[in-house]
């Protein structure tokens, strides 16, 4: 996913507070989260988020390709 789709997936939820996409799921995780461990059995991946601001709004987001999701968290 590049920076173009993932703000525009962060923008609809922020605007929208909608967790679906057509093709990615978005999963609201604990606020003023930076990172996330996704799990995958029994290991691990890191998933770094990165800030966003929408319309006064701050949030963390980042995308794992393993899992297609997209994590937000709010600032």
């Amino acid at each position: 996913m590049n920076s173009k789709q993932m703000l525009t997936v962060v923008e609809h939820y922020c605007r929208n507070v909608a967790s679906t996409s057509e093709y990615i799921k978005i999963t609201r995780i604990a606020d003023q989260k930076t990172m996330l461990i996704e799990q995958s059995g029994e290991s691990g991946r890191a998933v770094m988020l990165s800030e966003y601001k929408v319309d006064g709004i701050t949030c963390w987001a980042g995308f794992s390709s393993r899992s297609q999701t997209v994590y937000i968290s709010l600032a």
